[in-house]
Formats: C-alpha cells, sequence, structure tokens
C-alpha cells in the first residue's frame, strides 16, 4: 500500500531533523577543525554502501546528471557551508541559509513550471524570520565572502534539490540508487580538495570513529535517501519548506543535551518557523508532486542542513 501523504512529510522530515544533530556530534566526539574531512567522511562511506546495496550504476546522460546533482547536493555545498560559517558568525550563515524555501519557490517556477503562490512566497518569510529570532542574536558583523559563500551553498542546494524534481530517474532506479549516486559523486569530489586543503587524514579515537559511523549511516546514507524520496513524492517546494527543521532540532539538542538556555525570544523564533514549516506543506501542494515519467536507464552491476551548525548554535548565546 502507498504511504499517505502525511506518512510521506513525517518521513522526509527526519531527514533536515537528523541534520540538525550534526553540531553536537561534531562538537563533541569529532576532531576539530577538520570541515573537508568530515564532509568527506559523510558522504563518500554512504555512497559506497548505498551503492552496493542498490547495486545500479548511471548509463548515458545520467552519469553526467548524477554528477551534476551530486556536485550541487553535496560536493559544492558542504565546502559552500563550512568556508561561510568559517568567514562569519554561524548565526548569519544560518539566516542566510533560510532563504532556502524562497529560492526553491523561484526556481520551481522557472524549471517545473510550478507557478509561485503568495501564501508560500509568505510561508517562505515567516520561516526565515523564525530562524533568524533563535540564531541572529550573536551574528556579528558581515564578511561579504562568508555571505556570498552562504548564499552560493543555499543556493546550490536548492538548484539541486529542484533539478532532481525535474529530471526524476531512469527506469527501473529507485531513490536508493539515486542517492548512492549523489553522494558517490559529491565524495569523489570532495576527496583530492580535502586532501589538498587540509593534508593527511587525522588520527582517530574511539568516539570519532564512533561519531563518523552514526554520521555516515544514519546523519547522511538514510537521511539523504529520505530526502530524495520525499522530492519524488512531494512538490520541491514542500520539502525544502521541512528546511527549518533543522536548526530548530539543533536548538532543542543544545537546550536538553549541550546545557544551553532558550530565552522568549528564541522560543517565540522556534514557535513560528515551526509553525512556518506546517503551512509551507499546505502551501506548497501542487499537482504532479511525484517523480517525473523516467527518461533513459540504468545497469544492473550485480543481484539522502546543518553542516553549517557545527558553528551556529556553538556562537549562540542562548539566554
Amino acid at each position: 500500500m502507498a504511504a499517505t501523504r502525511p506518512t510521506v512529510i513525517a518521513l522526509t522530515a527526519l531527514a533536515p531533523v537528523s541534520w540538525g544533530t550534526t553540531y553536537a556530534v561534531t562538537t563533541e566526539f569529532l576532531p576539530a577543525d577538520r570541515p573537508l574531512f568530515t564532509g568527506l567522511m559523510r558522504a563518500l562511506p554512504a555512497g559506497l554502501l548505498l551503492l552496493a546495496l542498490a547495486r545500479v550504476l548511471p548509463r548515458g546522460v545520467w552519469w553526467g546528471k548524477a554528477a551534476v546533482l551530486g556536485a550541487l547536493n553535496i560536493g559544492a555545498f558542504f565546502p559552500l557551508l563550512f568556508l561561510s560559517a568559517y568567514r562569519m558568525p554561524g548565526g548569519m550563515a544560518a539566516v542566510v541559509g533560510s532563504i532556502g524555501p524562497l529560492l526553491v519557490v523561484a526556481l520551481s517556477a522557472l524549471l517545473l513550471g510550478q507557478r509561485p503562490t503568495t501564501r508560500s512566497v509568505l510561508t517562505g518569510v515567516a520561516a526565515a524570520f523564525g530562524v533568524s529570532l533563535v540564531v541572529l542574536e550573536a551574528a556579528g558583523g558581515l564578511d561579504a565572502i562568508g555571505v556570498l559563500a552562504a548564499v552560493a551553498a543555499t543556493a546550490s542546494m536548492s538548484l539541486g534539490t529542484v533539478l532532481t524534481k525535474r529530471w526524476g530517474r531512469p527506469d527501473g532506479v529507485g531513490p536508493l540508487a539515486l542517492t548512492a549516486w549523489q553522494l558517490t559523486a559529491g565524495g569523489l569530489l570532495l576527496a583530492p580538495l580535502a586532501l589538498l586543503v587540509e593534508g593527511a587524514p587525522p588520527a582517530l579515537d574511539g568516539p570519532a570513529v564512533g561519531g563518523y559511523l552514526y554520521l555516515a549511516l544514519a546523519n547522511t546514507a538514510l537521511a539523504y535517501w529520505l530526502w530524495f524520496r520525499g522530492i519524488g513524492r512531494l512538490s520541491a517546494t514542500q520539502v525544502t519548506f521541512l528546511g527549518p527543521l533543522s536548526p530548530l532540532t539543533a536548538a532543542v539538542i543544545g537546550w536538553a543535551v549541550l546545557g544551553e538556555a532558550l530565552g522568549p525570544v528564541q522560543l517565540a523564533g522556534m514557535a513560528l518557523a515551526f509553525g512556518a514549516t506546517l503551512a509551507g506543506q499546505a502551501a506548497a501542494r501542487t499537482r504532479g508532486s511525484r517523480w517525473p515519467r523516467p527518461r533513459g536507464r540504468a545497469v544492473a552491476v550485480g543481484p539522502h542542513l546543518s553542516v553549517l551548525l557545527h558553528r551556529t548554535v556553538g556562537k549562540i548565546r542562548w539566554t
């Protein structure tokens, strides 16, 4: 039996909720100041694991499409997020990132022919404002390069989301294989970059190994599979309106696990962003939300917000 729309939304929402745990895992268990290595360890092992499970490789034009989607959603997205987080206060970077729903609304109109509604635009503005109340208190000054990197990261993920919806999947290929292709392509793009910028991998202790296993398996392999599965069953705008759940989850974990306080302004922002997330599901419903008609083929070879939060929550003075 096909899953109902509320079930699909709930399962897809687990992806940004999982990404919201990245900050706590990174600060508590992983080596410091190795963002590219962490991105690589999230993407490539997860991609190879899912590729082994799916046992399907791209074919024809899908080699190029998988590379483009992998670069947009993973390979370019991670480094740009890290650059923005290290060039300017994380709160400001998070606010820039929260414009994602508005970018997806605009890109969906351009590439998918989905006419934006006043409700969806206002809901996107409300979500961004709610996130700003949660994380902007300690934002400080602006850095031009950091702002450009944050905008580019948000645009990269937004375009990747819309193109994933536009291109659909090849005949006979499920979300698992599509996720595997993108994570593997993004990881392969990150590998030389991490080696050139950060040098040899750091020595890992037991907690670090456990942290990387969590990031690769639950935070990336499972989360991105749910994310791309949701893109296939919902509109691109509906999916991206779930994004604010990532900073909200990070804030809740900071309060419940790391002993950070939440003041009335932050609580009001959380309520506003969460309300906008719920409203975005109704505002974004459009016809033809499922995968486009399959194009091309795949060949069998045997029988998927928050990286940014590594720096965001830690810079906030929760009062």
